[in-house]
């Protein structure tokens, strides 16, 4: 579902024709992230995978390679890559950030999906204030999000972030209004998208005649 969350944020904010995305972070996350990203962005045809752990870049990118029309490249320098990439998905478990203001090019839409917690944290402040910036849930991610940062750092106040995703889906907010806006999803992870994929799962499994009944009280 974190996959999930973050394609259909691209649907919305991420420009139709990109066509060049980073992953950072190469780990089962960042192979969802980029197999969700093909879904609503059929144009992709450079990857990027950058890690802290080259070993796991390249299993990566050699795992990746078949799974898109294009071309999967290592890369040592998250921030090089940055700079050529439409589109960027940061899924690592940093407690610093390695993507600086200077590193995002005009219309870039940035996946921020790895800050979940207190103190985690991949994307400096002054990116995260100088773009537009949607979230999940706008009090959580102010707590453990990107936004924590920027807020701690007086960077940005609440009322200056764009809105939450849901609204931008419902039409109530917009999403991309032009092709130079560089736009942030700062995703912290909702408790109601977890029992929607259990509903859809039990669902499958009632029609399919899979599974055991339990009785959780014998």
């Amino acid at each position: 579902r974190t996959g999930a969350t973050a394609a259909l944020a691209a649907k919305y904010l991420a420009r139709p024709d990109s066509s060049t995305l980073t992953i950072c972070g190469c780990g089962n996350q960042g192979r969802i992230q980029l197999l969700a990203m093909l879904q609503v962005l059929p144009a992709i045809r450079q990857v990027y995978a950058w890690d802290v752990n080259a070993d796991t870049a390249r299993d990566f990118a050699n795992r990746m390679a078949s799974e898109l029309p294009g071309t999967v490249e290592v890369v040592e320098d998250a921030g090089i890559a940055a700079r050529d990439s439409d589109v960027i998905v940061t899924c690592t478990p940093a407690r610093s950030f390695y993507l600086h203001r200077e590193d995002i090019r005009p219309g870039t839409f940035i996946a921020a999906v790895g800050a979940d917690s207190p103190g985690k944290q991949e994307l400096e402040p002054a990116l995260v204030a100088s773009s537009k910036l949607v979230v999940d849930v706008l009090e959580q991610c102010a707590r453990v999000g990107e936004l924590q940062h920027a807020l701690a750092a007086n960077l940005i106040t609440l009322d200056q972030v764009h809105g939450e995703l849901g609204r931008v889906v419902t039409g109530q907010i917009p999403g991309r209004q032009t092709d130079e806006e560089t736009i942030i999803f700062d995703t912290t992870g909702s408790a109601i998208q977890d029992t929607a994929a259990a509903v859809l799962v039990y669902e499958k499994a009632l029609s399919h005649g899979a599974g055991l009944w339990l009785d959780l009280f014998e």
